[in-house]
Order: structure tokens, then C-alpha cells, then sequence
């Protein structure tokens, strides 16, 4: 069982997946903006454009980047999270998959976005951050950016969530030969400051 299935699991019992899509769903029947994500990455990269979402869970944001024109994969450890992502959206590509481990994966040509939102970073197994940004880094074309958002407190955690340090995040982007190109505090562009306790990053290959 995964970090990220542990904690579902604590929050929502065995049917997490179904409950995960259910509660977006019920949001934005509600009327609330569930697609602050794509549509801040369509602004960083207008389509057509190859992505990679990593950690696509049930492919609320694949679905949404798929509708405007992206050519999306999505690509996630939990097998139950993409059956649900398969059955909403059954034309497109989903893959189970250790996001540390994509090197067995034929996804094509390099991609032009690399996504990794959602609070993915603090959900991977113990020990495997370095791995994981490396395998993601290795991932971008020439010019492609990787988004990552995450909570650094936990307010902006699920419940059960143990917080990364920022400087372990930092740190294995740079051994990944990753460097910032923009840092934000939420999808609307809103300036991150030390005490914030969201971030939506922009990276890319030195």
C-alpha cells in the first residue's frame, strides 16, 4: 500500500477513488472552478503540446487539458484512481505506473509539459522524491516545463499528510538538474512569500 493509499483510505474507506472524483464532481456542480490547474498551465503553454500527468489520480486535469487540445497521458502508482480515470475519459492514455520508476513506460516523444500537482510530491513513498523529479525531469523536450504545486503545512495537506520540507523539494530538483523559472503562491498567480503554505512552481532543464 502507497503513502498516497494510506491516507485515502483513512479519510474514505476502501471506494477513496470513487469518492475522490464524486466530491469534484459535486464541487463543481456546486459552480466552483475545479480547473484552476489546466487552465494555468494552458497559459504557461498554449495547445498543441504533449503533457505528462503525473500523478493523474482520477484525470480531472488530463480531461480538462485533453478538452482544450493538449496530447495528454496520464500516469499514476494507484491502479484503482485510473480505473476511475478510465472510465470517465476511456480514449485516452492512462498507465499505472511508480512515478520513480518510468524508464519501462513507452510514452512517446519527449513531452512539453511535465505536471506534478495536486499535492503528488508529498504522497510518494518515502525516500523516492529524488527519484521522482529525476524520472519526471528526464520526461521534458527541449524548452518543456514541469509544473508542481504541493501544500508546505498541514493546512494545505490531506489529513494524515506528513509535510516535505520545501529544502527537500528544492534539492531534488537541483540534483535533478532542474531549475526555477516562476514561484507562486496559488493558481492565480498570487506571490509566494516564506509564510505561505501552498506553492505552484515552474521548472525546467538547466
Amino acid at each position: 500500500m502507497t503513502r498516497w493509499e494510506d491516507v485515502a483510505r483513512a479519510r474514505h474507506g476502501d471506494d477513496y477513488a470513487a469518492a475522490y472524483a464524486e466530491r469534484f464532481r459535486a464541487l463543481a456542480a456546486e459552480g466552483d472552478d475545479v480547473h484552476g490547474e489546466a487552465d494555468a498551465v494552458a497559459a504557461l503553454r498554449p495547445p498543441p503540446a504533449r503533457v505528462l500527468d503525473a500523478g493523474c489520480g482520477t484525470g480531472r486535469v488530463a480531461r480538462r487539458l485533453a478538452e482544450q487540445g493538449y496530447d495528454v497521458v496520464g500516469v499514476d502508482a494507484d491502479a484503482s484512481m485510473v480505473a476511475v480515470a478510465r472510465a470517465d475519459a476511456p480514449d485516452l492514455d492512462w498507465r499505472v505506473a511508480d512515478l520513480a520508476d518510468l524508464a519501462g513506460l513507452d510514452l512517446g516523444a519527449a513531452h512539453d509539459l511535465v505536471l506534478a500537482v495536486g499535492n503528488v510530491l508529498p504522497l510518494v513513498e518515502p525516500g523516492t522524491l529524488p527519484a521522482v523529479l529525476a524520472a519526471l525531469a528526464a520526461h521534458l523536450g527541449d524548452g518543456g516545463l514541469l509544473v508542481v504545486s504541493m501544500g508546505l503545512d498541514v493546512d494545505h495537506l490531506p489529513e494524515g499528510c506528513p509535510v516535505t520540507p520545501l529544502a527537500d523539494v528544492e534539492a531534488a530538483w537541483t540534483a535533478a538538474g532542474l531549475v526555477e523559472q516562476a514561484r507562486h503562491g496559488t493558481w492565480a498567480g498570487d506571490p509566494w512569500t516564506l509564510d505561505h503554505g501552498y506553492l505552484v512552481t515552474v521548472l525546467t532543464r538547466a
